[in-house]
Protein backbone atom coordinates (compact mmCIF):
# COMPACT_ATOMS: atom_id res chain seq x y z
CA UNK A 1 0.00 0.00 0.00
CA UNK A 2 1.73 3.68 -0.82
CA UNK A 3 2.00 5.76 1.61
CA UNK A 4 0.24 9.34 1.71
CA UNK A 5 0.53 12.04 4.24
CA UNK A 6 -3.06 12.02 5.78
CA UNK A 7 -4.87 14.28 7.99
CA UNK A 8 -7.74 12.88 10.46
CA UNK A 9 -10.41 15.12 11.51
CA UNK A 10 -13.50 14.20 14.45
CA UNK A 11 -16.21 14.09 12.55
CA UNK A 12 -19.08 14.17 15.25
CA UNK A 13 -18.98 11.82 17.82
CA UNK A 14 -18.87 9.16 16.17
CA UNK A 15 -16.74 9.14 13.14
CA UNK A 16 -13.22 10.30 12.07
CA UNK A 17 -12.07 11.97 8.46
CA UNK A 18 -9.48 11.09 7.22
CA UNK A 19 -8.03 13.29 4.07
CA UNK A 20 -5.78 12.25 1.17
CA UNK A 21 -4.24 14.87 -1.10
CA UNK A 22 -6.84 16.86 -2.42
CA UNK A 23 -6.37 15.41 -6.19
CA UNK A 24 -7.90 13.08 -8.16
CA UNK A 25 -6.36 10.17 -9.93
CA UNK A 26 -6.24 6.35 -9.69
CA UNK A 27 -3.25 6.04 -6.93
CA UNK A 28 -4.95 7.61 -4.33
CA UNK A 29 -8.35 6.40 -5.50
CA UNK A 30 -6.66 2.95 -4.96
CA UNK A 31 -5.48 3.71 -1.37
CA UNK A 32 -8.25 5.37 -0.29
CA UNK A 33 -9.88 1.55 -1.47
CA UNK A 34 -6.96 -0.82 0.39
CA UNK A 35 -6.99 1.14 3.62
CA UNK A 36 -10.54 0.61 3.64
CA UNK A 37 -10.19 -3.18 3.40
CA UNK A 38 -7.55 -2.97 5.83
CA UNK A 39 -9.86 -0.78 8.59
CA UNK A 40 -12.79 -3.30 8.15
CA UNK A 41 -10.67 -6.08 9.11
CA UNK A 42 -9.79 -4.40 12.39
CA UNK A 43 -13.19 -2.12 12.98
CA UNK A 44 -15.98 -4.46 11.96
CA UNK A 45 -18.62 -2.85 12.93
CA UNK A 46 -18.47 0.37 11.00
CA UNK A 47 -19.53 2.24 7.87
CA UNK A 48 -17.18 3.12 5.88
CA UNK A 49 -17.82 6.20 3.08
CA UNK A 50 -15.25 6.65 -0.09
CA UNK A 51 -14.99 9.83 -1.83
CA UNK A 52 -12.53 11.14 -4.29
CA UNK A 53 -9.60 12.21 -1.85
CA UNK A 54 -11.55 11.68 1.83
CA UNK A 55 -12.74 8.02 3.27
CA UNK A 56 -15.07 8.62 6.60
CA UNK A 57 -14.99 6.07 9.05
CA UNK A 58 -18.46 5.75 11.11
CA UNK A 59 -18.78 3.81 14.17
CA UNK A 60 -21.78 2.91 15.93
CA UNK A 61 -21.25 4.42 19.20
CA UNK A 62 -18.79 7.68 20.42
CA UNK A 63 -15.44 6.93 20.75
CA UNK A 64 -12.59 8.31 22.18
CA UNK A 65 -11.33 10.28 19.05
CA UNK A 66 -7.31 10.13 19.86
CA UNK A 67 -7.28 6.45 20.48
CA UNK A 68 -8.88 5.37 17.16
CA UNK A 69 -6.77 8.27 15.56
CA UNK A 70 -3.85 6.05 16.67
CA UNK A 71 -5.02 3.00 15.82
CA UNK A 72 -6.09 4.06 12.40
CA UNK A 73 -2.51 5.61 12.20
CA UNK A 74 -1.12 1.97 12.93
CA UNK A 75 -3.16 0.36 10.71
CA UNK A 76 -2.01 2.27 7.64
CA UNK A 77 1.57 1.85 8.74
CA UNK A 78 0.88 -2.11 8.27
CA UNK A 79 2.00 -0.98 4.61
CA UNK A 80 0.89 -4.45 3.19
CA UNK A 81 2.33 -4.51 -0.43
CA UNK A 82 -0.54 -4.48 -2.81
CA UNK A 83 0.60 -6.70 -5.72
CA UNK A 84 -2.51 -6.11 -7.62
CA UNK A 85 -5.40 -4.73 -7.27
CA UNK A 86 -8.76 -6.56 -8.37
CA UNK A 87 -12.16 -5.14 -9.24
CA UNK A 88 -15.22 -6.05 -10.88
CA UNK A 89 -15.88 -4.39 -14.39
CA UNK A 90 -19.48 -3.68 -15.42
CA UNK A 91 -20.60 -3.56 -18.74
CA UNK A 92 -23.66 -1.25 -19.31
CA UNK A 93 -25.98 -1.41 -22.18
CA UNK A 94 -26.70 2.08 -23.42
CA UNK A 95 -29.17 3.82 -26.27
CA UNK A 96 -27.64 6.75 -27.81
CA UNK A 97 -29.32 9.30 -29.22
CA UNK A 98 -32.29 8.78 -29.82
CA UNK A 99 -36.10 10.48 -28.21
CA UNK A 100 -33.72 10.06 -25.15
CA UNK A 101 -30.80 11.14 -25.95
CA UNK A 102 -32.11 14.49 -25.18
CA UNK A 103 -28.93 16.55 -25.98
CA UNK A 104 -27.19 14.63 -27.89
CA UNK A 105 -27.54 16.55 -31.44
CA UNK A 106 -26.87 19.51 -30.19
CA UNK A 107 -23.90 18.26 -28.16
CA UNK A 108 -22.38 16.68 -31.12
CA UNK A 109 -22.90 19.55 -32.78
CA UNK A 110 -21.30 21.87 -30.13
CA UNK A 111 -18.27 19.12 -30.23
CA UNK A 112 -18.17 19.13 -33.80
CA UNK A 113 -18.25 15.35 -33.66
CA UNK A 114 -20.94 13.61 -35.29
CA UNK A 115 -23.66 11.15 -33.15
CA UNK A 116 -21.34 7.96 -34.32
CA UNK A 117 -18.53 9.43 -33.17
CA UNK A 118 -19.64 10.46 -29.82
CA UNK A 119 -20.66 7.04 -29.42
CA UNK A 120 -17.69 5.65 -30.33
CA UNK A 121 -15.37 7.73 -28.20
CA UNK A 122 -18.33 7.17 -24.95
CA UNK A 123 -17.84 3.84 -25.33
CA UNK A 124 -14.09 3.29 -25.32
CA UNK A 125 -12.45 3.90 -21.62
CA UNK A 126 -12.97 1.74 -18.91
CA UNK A 127 -14.71 4.15 -16.67
CA UNK A 128 -13.17 4.16 -12.93
CA UNK A 129 -16.13 4.86 -10.09
CA UNK A 130 -14.22 7.56 -8.04
CA UNK A 131 -17.56 8.26 -5.54
CA UNK A 132 -20.93 7.20 -5.41
CA UNK A 133 -23.43 10.08 -4.37
CA UNK A 134 -25.45 12.67 -5.22
CA UNK A 135 -28.19 10.28 -5.25
CA UNK A 136 -28.46 6.26 -4.31
CA UNK A 137 -26.62 4.85 -7.20
CA UNK A 138 -24.79 7.36 -9.17
CA UNK A 139 -21.78 7.00 -9.73
CA UNK A 140 -19.21 9.53 -10.32
CA UNK A 141 -16.83 7.75 -13.09
CA UNK A 142 -13.86 9.45 -14.43
CA UNK A 143 -11.44 8.58 -17.79
CA UNK A 144 -13.40 10.18 -20.15
CA UNK A 145 -11.93 11.61 -23.21
CA UNK A 146 -10.90 15.04 -23.78
CA UNK A 147 -13.27 15.51 -27.02
CA UNK A 148 -16.10 14.64 -24.66
CA UNK A 149 -15.29 17.20 -22.10
CA UNK A 150 -18.60 19.64 -21.51
CA UNK A 151 -19.72 21.81 -19.28
CA UNK A 152 -22.86 20.95 -17.31
CA UNK A 153 -26.15 22.94 -19.16
CA UNK A 154 -26.51 26.76 -18.53
CA UNK A 155 -30.05 25.87 -16.94
CA UNK A 156 -30.51 22.54 -15.42
CA UNK A 157 -33.82 20.70 -16.52
CA UNK A 158 -36.11 20.27 -13.37
CA UNK A 159 -36.56 16.39 -14.56
CA UNK A 160 -35.16 14.31 -16.45
CA UNK A 161 -35.71 10.37 -16.81
CA UNK A 162 -34.65 7.47 -14.72
CA UNK A 163 -31.44 5.71 -16.56
CA UNK A 164 -30.43 9.31 -18.60
CA UNK A 165 -26.62 8.86 -19.45
CA UNK A 166 -24.61 11.99 -19.05
CA UNK A 167 -21.97 14.31 -19.28
CA UNK A 168 -20.95 16.69 -16.72
CA UNK A 169 -17.48 18.49 -17.54
CA UNK A 170 -14.86 15.65 -17.36
CA UNK A 171 -17.15 13.26 -15.98
CA UNK A 172 -20.46 11.13 -16.91
CA UNK A 173 -22.68 8.52 -15.31
CA UNK A 174 -26.16 7.63 -15.13
CA UNK A 175 -29.09 9.08 -13.46
CA UNK A 176 -29.91 5.99 -11.63
CA UNK A 177 -33.74 7.99 -10.67
CA UNK A 178 -35.65 10.21 -12.17
CA UNK A 179 -34.57 13.57 -11.19
CA UNK A 180 -33.39 17.21 -11.47
CA UNK A 181 -30.27 17.61 -13.23
CA UNK A 182 -27.65 19.93 -15.20
CA UNK A 183 -25.72 17.31 -17.35
CA UNK A 184 -25.49 17.21 -21.09
CA UNK A 185 -28.09 13.85 -21.51
CA UNK A 186 -26.97 12.15 -24.40
CA UNK A 187 -27.91 8.10 -24.11
CA UNK A 188 -30.38 6.10 -21.51
CA UNK A 189 -29.34 2.91 -19.70
CA UNK A 190 -32.42 0.92 -19.07
CA UNK A 191 -30.36 -1.59 -16.30
CA UNK A 192 -31.00 -0.42 -12.79
CA UNK A 193 -28.45 0.65 -10.06
CA UNK A 194 -30.16 0.80 -7.17
CA UNK A 195 -32.81 -1.29 -5.96
CA UNK A 196 -34.70 -0.90 -2.71
CA UNK A 197 -35.62 -4.26 -2.86
CA UNK A 198 -32.30 -5.76 -3.36
CA UNK A 199 -30.23 -6.49 -0.41
CA UNK A 200 -26.86 -5.20 -2.01
CA UNK A 201 -28.97 -2.16 -3.10
CA UNK A 202 -26.45 -0.98 -5.46
CA UNK A 203 -23.83 -3.77 -6.83
CA UNK A 204 -21.42 -1.51 -7.88
CA UNK A 205 -18.63 -0.50 -5.70
CA UNK A 206 -15.77 2.16 -5.45
CA UNK A 207 -13.15 1.39 -7.35
CA UNK A 208 -14.68 -0.71 -10.02
CA UNK A 209 -14.78 -0.20 -13.44
CA UNK A 210 -17.25 0.25 -16.32
CA UNK A 211 -17.86 0.49 -19.88
CA UNK A 212 -20.75 1.41 -22.03
CA UNK A 213 -21.82 -0.34 -25.17
CA UNK A 214 -24.14 0.94 -27.90
CA UNK A 215 -27.29 -1.04 -28.20
CA UNK A 216 -30.38 -0.33 -30.32
CA UNK A 217 -33.86 0.21 -29.82
CA UNK A 218 -35.08 -3.35 -29.82
CA UNK A 219 -32.74 -4.33 -27.95
CA UNK A 220 -32.93 -1.61 -25.44
CA UNK A 221 -36.91 -2.40 -25.02
CA UNK A 222 -35.54 -5.91 -24.48
CA UNK A 223 -33.40 -5.38 -21.11
CA UNK A 224 -36.01 -3.32 -20.08
CA UNK A 225 -38.31 -5.74 -19.70
CA UNK A 226 -36.01 -8.36 -18.00
CA UNK A 227 -35.00 -5.90 -15.38
CA UNK A 228 -39.18 -4.86 -14.67
CA UNK A 229 -39.79 -8.85 -14.50
CA UNK A 230 -36.19 -9.15 -12.14
CA UNK A 231 -34.82 -11.67 -14.63
CA UNK A 232 -31.72 -9.22 -15.85
CA UNK A 233 -28.24 -10.26 -14.74
CA UNK A 234 -25.08 -7.37 -14.63
CA UNK A 235 -22.78 -8.13 -17.36
CA UNK A 236 -19.44 -8.36 -14.55
CA UNK A 237 -15.94 -8.93 -14.98
CA UNK A 238 -13.26 -9.54 -12.82
CA UNK A 239 -10.71 -6.94 -13.70
CA UNK A 240 -7.21 -6.46 -12.61
CA UNK A 241 -5.44 -3.13 -12.26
Amino acid sequence: MQSFNLTYKPFGSKAILIEWPAIINEEILKDIVSYKQHIQKYFSNTELIVAYHTLTVIFTNSVNYREIEENLRDIYKLNIERQVFEVSLWKLPVLYGDRLGLDMQQYASDKNLSEQDVVSLHTRPLYTVYAIGFLPGFLYLGGLDKKLHQPRRSEPRLKIPEGSVGIGGRQTGIYPQASPGGWNIIGNSPVRLFDVNNPQRCPVNVGDKVQFYAVNRYEYELIAIQVQTGVYQFEKQVHYD
